[in-house]
């Protein structure tokens, strides 16, 4: 009989790694990682396919998270694309090297 797995050690958040934003327990794919996968269309068995050393459980876990705590992480994802946008307008205006 395979070992049950409590779901609550899939996820960790640890000050000074991926910046203290939750992740994937012994990696760091961030559960934003994972929330900005699936929000561009990929399924979880999509995500687990393309990123070999995650488990399926792994995937369900951090999406999980990302809806129990969905307001916050969806206004880090709109911040990062905010800051990527700004970045890029610099560059593209010769103001950054």
């Amino acid at each position: 009989m395979q070992a049950t797995v409590d779901i609550g050690t899939l996820i960790a958040q640890t000050p000074g790694t991926c910046g203290g934003r939750p992740r994937i327990v012994g990696t760091r794919i961030t559960v934003q990682n994972i929330a900005i996968d699936f929000n561009a269309g990929m399924r979880p068995e999509s995500i687990v396919t393309e990123r070999t050393h995650l488990t399926q459980a792994q995937v369900y876990a951090a999406l999980a998270y990302y809806y129990a705590n969905k307001e916050a992480i969806d206004a880090e994802i709109a911040a990062y694309h905010k800051e990527f946008e700004n970045l890029e307008a610099e560059y593209q205006s010769g103001q950054r090297a």
